[in-house]
């Protein structure tokens, strides 16, 4: 696809999400599905300018983070208060990073276009295995027996985390409306939230059949970073299991976000 087609693809993309938005919106005001939400900032956390954020995680009090790029990807462990980089695993300069989550003490970490996949351990981050899959990646998480992944468009797939097979896939969908563009992924309680690219939605889908069932809305969020300068989309879902939050940043972000849901 040319540059022309790719631009009116992704045009006609954004138009989509939008009309989805305003029909999800007119329905909750109208008590049809009350599963909208805005959010609160209760928290803020220091988080790399240099860090093209394209998985994130929560784990044991440490975030763990994929970076994406090539030539700048990685995988690494920080520090919630500081942002300080504790452990850092650098993807030869071929690859570029995407969507990570943990799953059974190892780290997973998918990459854009080139079909294969990372396994480390995660403790020290030492790489454990490799496997390939079909497609792009982009976001990844599990639901304790799978593997989740997004490419970029309307469809999860649910792979096998020991053969890397997928075993089925939905596709995500509100009102028979397919919902393109998903990207990072997390899951919790039952419920995957998808980053929807070049926006400021999270949307949270069954993973069953793929039925969209809430919209967050973050407009507005990029108000709370201490800059904006050089800034990239909203990217990057984790939870606190302990506070039950999700933690929101984005691509070249100098903050991490803990959020209130709030009830529209």
């Amino acid at each position: 696809m040319d540059d022309k087609g790719r631009n009116r693809a992704l045009m006609l993309a954004s138009l989509v999400l939008f009309l989805l938005f305003l029909q999800f919106a007119y329905q909750s005001l109208n008590g049809d599905d009350p599963s909208h939400y805005s959010i609160e900032v209760v928290a803020t956390y220091p988080h790399s300018e240099a860090a093209f954020t394209q998985g994130l995680v929560y784990h044991d009090g440490l975030f763990y983070e994929g970076t994406g790029r090539y030539g700048r990807s990685s995988l690494r462990i920080t520090e919630e208060s500081t942002g300080h980089v504790i452990e850092q695993v650098d993807l030869p300069h071929e690859y570029f990073g995407e969507g990570i989550t943990i799953l059974d003490g190892l780290v997973y970490q998918v990459t854009w276009k080139e079909n294969t996949g990372f396994v480390y351990s995660v403790d020290d981050l030492t790489q454990v295995q490799s496997f390939t899959y079909s497609g792009e990646g982009w976001g990844l998480t599990h639901d304790g027996a799978s593997l989740i992944l997004s490419n970029g468009s309307s469809t999860l797939s649910f792979l096998d985390p020991e053969t890397f097979q997928v075993m089925r896939t939905v596709d995500v969908n509100y009102n028979d409306t397919s919902v393109p563009d998903l990207n990072e992924l997390e899951y919790v309680d039952g419920v995957v939230y998808a980053n929807v690219w070049k926006t400021d939605q999270i949307v949270m889908i069954d993973p069953v059949d793929g039925a969209v069932i809430g919209w967050i809305d973050l407009y507005g969020i990029e108000e709370h970073l201490d800059s904006t300068e050089g800034i990239n989309v909203l990217n990057g879902i984790a939870y606190n299991t302990e506070t039950g939050r999700l933690l929101v940043t984005g691509k070249l972000w100098p903050n991490v976000f803990e959020i209130e849901l709030v009830p529209e």
